[in-house]
């Protein structure tokens, strides 16, 4: 009886065992993308496989610009990856259209737009940035002379960011601008002030984003004021009214992130999946710099203060 209860259970635990899928896991896409001047140049993309019970694949996507999209099923059959989602900023009603090849543990294939663009991409497995050690830090660096945009660099054809009394600011929509330095893992300090109304955001490495809104008085959600946009909720909603200077606490080690809005803990020790909608690029396992969005209306900064790890 006792041999029969054994092998018994050994069944159920087998009939029931979920087996990881060779496509499962996060994996860093480049996308080859038409450029304004008719060219091609590569944008980073995202995309995350996962199963539900024992034949079902579902998983997220991020493309050039954007939130983390839900895929509610993944299809996948000899080698061949494939998927459709809805348009999510675009005008366009056609779903975008995913369809690649696994080999060599390696994704290629092609990405159709909701506008009827073909993109190629390639596709490698993001890298789990674990940390076995606790950091240790550095001497705290001023990235912001208070003078003038030294040590920072307009990421488009017109800069309209200028420095005036201390505090950067872009007084329109225009270029994004980031560090001419790159950082690994780090501390930030940084404030910011918003009119009503508009929109900015903070990139750790350049490539997740800390949303940056006029956020007063809203639910807590991750493309609000606090969250790591489209990923992570901050706890609760810490942001003060438009008008007033607000500040910004992060740490991030590996892929860890903590966010402290107005001196209250909204993210604490949380694991960010990977790229936000647009980063700079999806090589995460390479040092970035600190990326601001200067391109959803006018904001002001001052104070950044960054204590990288040794």
């Amino acid at each position: 009886m006792k041999k029969l209860l054994i092998a018994l259970l050994a069944f159920s635990s087998s009939a029931f065992a979920q087996e990881h899928h060779p496509l499962e896991g996060a994996w860093d896409l480049t996308v080859a993308m038409e450029n304004r001047n008719g060219g091609v140049s590569s944008a980073p993309s995202w995309l995350e496989v996962r199963h539900s019970g024992h034949k079902t694949l579902f998983g997220h996507f991020v493309g050039d610009g954007g939130s983390s999209r839900p895929i509610a099923e993944v299809f996948f059959k000899d080698g061949h990856v494939s998927f459709k989602i809805p348009p999510q900023w675009e005008k366009e009603e056609a779903y975008l259209s995913f369809e690649g090849d696994l080999k060599d543990g390696k994704l290629s294939g092609t990405i159709v737009k909701p506008n009827g663009k073909a993109m190629a991409f390639t596709g490698v497995r993001a890298p789990s940035l674990l940390r076995t050690q606790a950091p240790v830090w550095g001497k705290p660096i001023s990235l912001l002379n208070g003078k003038d945009l030294t040590g920072w660099k307009a990421l488009g054809p017109k800069n309209q960011w200028v420095v005036e009394n201390g505090v950067m600011k872009s007084p329109a929509s225009g270029a994004n601008i980031c560090t001419e330095q790159k950082f690994t893992d780090f501390k930030l300090h940084i404030e910011f002030r918003l009119p009503p109304a508009s929109n900015s955001g903070v990139y750790l490495r350049g490539r997740y984003e800390v949303q940056v809104e006029d956020s007063y008085g809203k639910e807590p959600y991750s493309i609000y004021l606090g969250g790591i946009y489209g990923f992570i909720d901050p706890l609760f909603q810490a942001a003060k009214p438009s008008g007033e200077w607000q500040t910004y606490d992060i740490t991030l080690v590996g892929r860890k992130v903590s966010v402290t809005l107005n001196g209250q803990k909204v993210i604490v020790e949380s694991n960010i999946p990977g790229i936000t909608g647009g980063a700079m690029d999806s090589d995460e396992a390479a040092p970035g710099p600190i990326m601001i969005q200067g391109d959803h209306g006018p904001v002001e900064y001052r104070n950044i203060i960054i204590t990288p790890a040794k």
